[in-house]
């Protein structure tokens, strides 16, 4: 396998009996423990494994399994300074020309593990890989027609079938088992600007399916028939008709349909209540408010629960309301049963981009927590009647600059966060940054997307792997990374005590999920997704990414 670099002295080959098998809708409902099923491994967000044999007083014997290369693209193509390999045996589908091969980027995507396989993506492409030697399977690439490749999430499973959306906005389904391509659906005009990033979601027959956008156009969630592929329902995050839910928060019909909120990230899922809760961007235009008016803006930065059924909106809680900043509240929100105020709750938290932490009400999205979880978060003034962060107008673009915390890139990005029930603690990367926000176009029509705003960054003040409690809000500790790119791609807990994540310094770290004392490294890389867990063969494996490699970790 010249495309593959395998340490495997110590693992015995075993035929990969059950590959495709697959997982039932009923299956994904289940607690995370052996395998890892869906984008955060279960339903609820927690990114939390029952797995315990790699634990605190084991971990220091984790040491290298194997780890596999890829190669993204049609198999036999080669560049300047590429060496040249032997044409692979590549499934090829899409309806691009084939002459647009995108080379490069990272494994963004969480890897499903399912019957002794690893599934995978990057942009256009899709592997699976023996998950007890990483060995390459069957590998699919897509012929894109353009789009923005910016990343992919990973892949969405049904029975013996996959799904994963592509930067020219299609939806395709593959055979497990092959990799063979069943069908592709449209699922947004790329000549609109649309890209599509996201991870699928399955929830019963449903096919759960966001997309992104930069510039002047609606957001979406669309449910598709896992079967067929067929459009079941198309909820749009923003109002479109007159009389429709919080129209009256946009200076006009016109502004709300040019609005944003784009569900670019996958959600959380509460089979007790069968609602699909997920977070919203940023609005359209981002930096000025000529076009959009002083309102709210809904339902841009905003958690929304929808019944998966239906697609109809169940409750809603705007994080940013009228952002400034391009604070997304597209992270991934945990679901969790706990305690508030005395009161056993089932809750929601949340951590966003824009330095607040958020704990509500799964069930009705009342508000119960708010706060500043960003130590150096300036950008507004107090909160709203309802628990939102009010805007304090002085820090939005000037043009003489406003000094403004965090930057545009957030507190936190998309990369997930982490739960353990046994410590009651809510895991997130913490990054303190700051930017001069200028503006550049005065025009009161706003500019459209991201324009009419420069943004010069000028300083990182901390960086920490940080522990809050939901019951307050508050860190219940901080633990300093010695990089401004500490938490990789996410993070995963585990009821060995641990915490995983990349610090950003080129080593996955596990740490002590009760303090943050770092127990185990290996310089890896620079790792691009959150780590992840599974049990094969007695084994548990320990899998992380650094840009095209995918390296996995065993007790020796």
């Amino acid at each position: 396998m010249n495309k593959l670099l395998l340490s495997t002295a110590f693992l015995l080959p075993i035929a990969v009996l059950a590959q495709g098998n697959g997982v039932t809708p009923d299956e994904l409902l289940k607690p995370l423990k052996d395998s890892w099923p869906t984008y955060n491994g279960d339903y609820s967000g927690k990114r939390y494994s029952a797995l315990n044999q790699v634990n605190r007083d084991t971990v220091k014997n984790l040491s290298l399994a194997w780890m596999a290369q890829v190669t993204p693209g049609s198999g036999n193509s080669s560049g300047p300074g590429r060496r040249r390999r032997e044409p692979e045996n590549v499934i090829v589908g899409g309806e691009g020309p084939g002459d647009i091969e995108t080379r490069g980027g990272s494994i963004k995507a969480s890897v499903l593990a399912v019957d002794g396989t690893l599934y995978f993506t990057m942009p256009d492409n899709a592997w699976a890989v023996d998950a007890r030697d990483g060995r390459q399977l069957w590998h699919y690439f897509w012929k894109t027609k353009g789009g923005t490749h910016i990343g992919n999430r990973g892949l969405g499973m049904w029975n013996s079938y996959l799904y994963m959306e592509t930067p020219d906005d299609y939806l395709v389904s593959l055979d497990a088992k092959t990799g063979k391509e069943r069908w592709h659906k449209v699922i947004a005009d790329v000549n609109q600007g649309y890209f599509s990033t996201p991870a699928p979601i399955v929830v019963g027959n449903h096919v759960l399916v966001g997309t992104g956008n930069d510039i002047d156009a609606p957001g979406f969630l669309q449910s598709f028939d896992p079967e067929t592929g067929e459009l079941q329902w198309k909820h749009y995050t923003v109002p479109m008709e007159k009389g429709d839910p919080g129209l009256d928060t946009w200076k006009s019909l016109d502004a709300a349909r040019h609005g944003g909120a784009q569900a670019w990230n996958p959600g959380a899922y509460d089979p007790e209540t069968h609602l699909y809760i997920f977070g919203t961007g940023n609005p359209t235009p981002a930096f000025t408010n000529g076009t959009r008016g002083e309102g709210d803006n809904l339902f841009t930065c905003t958690l929304i629960a929808l019944n998966v059924d239906t697609g109809k909106m169940a409750w809603y809680f705007q994080t940013s309301p009228h952002d400034m900043h391009d604070y997304d509240s597209a992270q991934t929100p945990v679901l969790v049963d706990g305690m508030v105020n005395g009161k056993m709750r089932k809750l929601v938290l949340t951590a966003a981009r824009n330095g607040y932490y958020f704990t509500l009400d799964r069930v009705t999205g009342e508000h119960l927590v708010t706060s500043k979880w960003g130590e150096t978060t300036n950008w507004a003034n107090g909160l709203n009647k309802v628990g939102g962060p009010k805007l304090e107008p002085a820090k939005n673009a000037t043009v003489g600059g406003s000094l403004v915390s965090p930057t545009s890139d957030g507190s936190i990005n998309w990369e997930p966060p982490a739960y353990s029930p046994d410590t009651q603690m809510f895991y997130v990367a913490e990054h303190n940054t700051f930017s001069i926000f200028y503006l550049t176009d005065l025009d009161p029509r706003g500019s459209m997307g991201f324009g009419g705003k420069e943004e010069a960054e000028v300083g990182t003040a901390s960086t920490f792997l940080t522990a809050i409690d939901y019951k307050t809000g508050k860190a219940a500790w901080r633990r300093p990374y010695y990089s401004d790119g500490g938490g990789g791609g996410g993070l995963l807990t585990t009821a060995g005590g641990l915490v995983f994540v990349g610090d950003g310094s080129g080593n996955l770290v596990a740490y002590d999920a009760r303090n943050g004392k770092p127990l185990w490294h290996s310089r890896i890389g620079r790792v691009s997704n959150a780590p992840q867990t599974y049990e094969l063969d007695g084994h548990q494996y320990v899998i992380a990414a650094t840009g095209d490699m995918l390296w996995a970790f065993i007790l020796n």
